[in-house]
């Protein structure tokens, strides 16, 4: 039990880091939550207009899911279950921002890179297809949700399918703004182009 509490308290700390509230201010483009959606995660911090900047808040997000995981599992598999169900929960309401956080797709697949690596792999490649198709970065979050939790259901055992599902669940709510958007033809597009 110990093993689990101190699981859910580091994950959820790691999670509650808003590395793109802090890249972007230290990059000197200002509170990222002032532009945009108000998200704090890499999509978001893409419109600052800073590639750079974007891919580091990606890459840190990623980081922060795969090492709460990897954390929790030196207790054990069910810590490690609890630690990256917590970190998802602190990106997604870090305790620092008034529980408004990002959408957790970074580190989502940062979670999936440690729990299941193939589930991670293939919802990867699920949402790379989908962005440079449709150019949507919410569409393609979705799609690699569904893909996740279907795979995961059909390879993975009970406990990590379950967590996989309860991830793409979470991701799916947290965009609930932008399958409006995208139902009513106003969600905006990514930009793949050089700057």
């Amino acid at each position: 039990m110990i093993g689990i509490v101190s699981a859910i308290v580091i994950g959820y700390l790691l999670g509650s880091i808003p590395f793109g509230l802090i890249v972007t201010r230290l990059g000197g483009r200002g509170d990222v939550r002032q532009i945009g959606s108000g998200s704090i995660g890499t999509t978001n911090v893409l419109r600052t207009g800073s590639k750079g900047l974007a891919a580091a808040t990606l890459v840190l997000d990623v980081l922060k899911g795969t090492a709460a995981a990897l954390i929790g599992s030196e207790w054990g598999v069910e810590p490690m279950l609890a630690a990256s169900a917590a970190v998802l929960i602190g990106h997604m309401f870090p305790v620092w921002l008034g529980f408004h956080g990002g959408k957790g797709v970074a580190t989502a697949l940062g979670v999936l890179m440690a729990v299941a690596w193939q589930v991670a792999l293939a919802a990867g490649v699920v949402w790379l297809v989908v962005a440079i198709a449709f150019r949507y970065s919410s569409a393609a979050a979705l799609a690699a949700a569904l893909t996740a939790a279907a795979y995961a259901d059909f390879t993975l055992g009970r406990e990590r399918a379950m967590l996989i599902t309860g991830i793409a669940v979470l991701v799916i709510i947290r965009h609930h703004e932008n399958i409006r958007r995208l139902a009513g033809g106003t969600e905006s597009r990514i930009s793949f182009k050089k700057t």
